[in-house]
């Protein structure tokens, strides 16, 4: 990484998960040289789907560039993947951009903007099999790349997905750094992370809560 400015557009909207976005925002923003723009479609103040809100942001339209694009995901991906200008910006956004990224469902936001076209790509374990409505293939993987695309699983994933891209920009020692520097030591008390250790019991009482909010996504893209 040079000594220039090196541009990170977060692009979120309204009901994002926050963590989605400050996950990787907390690495991100560490890079030597990052210089950060949190972005929507207007501009101003978006509340997140627990109420914590993000004042102040840029609107998209506003942005000339960046050099990596992040989007994250969360229950508004059902009103974005249909918003219009905001899929157009994310797209014009996308162009230029060396990486193009994103966290947990926010992969369907780069499916509805056109950018996953026969890609492989990770989301969130509940909405990965949604994928395919945009062409791409799924991954069960936590950090997914495909060339310029690197997608991160459900929330969490978003600083693992964050510090790999740390060391691709930045190098190996910049990325071990940071981990040190936020002292992400992961050890959870349960190992129920993902439905494969979680047992087919929690899989089945946690999935309904996915369970209407995927059938609208999927009627709206059908």
């Amino acid at each position: 990484m040079s000594d220039q400015s090196f541009r990170i557009v977060f692009a979120i909207f309204p009901r994002l998960t926050q963590l989605d976005f400050t996950g990787p925002f907390e690495v991100l923003s560490r890079l030597p040289g990052a210089e950060v723009v949190v972005a929507s479609r207007d501009g101003g103040a978006v509340a997140s789907d627990t109420g914590l809100e993000f004042g102040s942001t840029r609107a998209l339209a506003s942005v000339e560039r960046c050099d990596l694009l992040c989007v994250p995901g969360g229950p508004g991906v059902e009103a974005a993947s249909v918003d219009r200008e905001y899929l157009e910006q994310i797209a014009r956004l996308a162009e230029g951009a060396r990486y193009v990224t994103s966290v947990c469902n926010g992969s369907l936001l780069l499916g509805a903007a056109g950018l996953l076209r026969g890609k492989r790509a990770a989301c969130h374990w509940a909405w990965r099999d949604l994928l395919p409505l945009f062409g791409a293939v799924p991954d069960a993987a936590r950090v997914v790349r495909d060339g310029r695309v690197v997608t991160g699983g459900g929330v969490t994933a978003g600083i693992d997905f964050a510090l790999t891209l740390a060391a691709d920009i930045a190098g190996e020692q910049v990325a071990r750094a940071i981990q040190l520097s936020i002292e992400y030591a992961p050890a959870p008390p349960f190992d129920s992370g993902r439905p494969e250790t979680a047992g087919a019991a929690l899989v089945e009482f946690v999935s309904p809560r996915f369970a209407e909010r995927k059938a609208r996504f999927a009627a709206l893209h059908g």
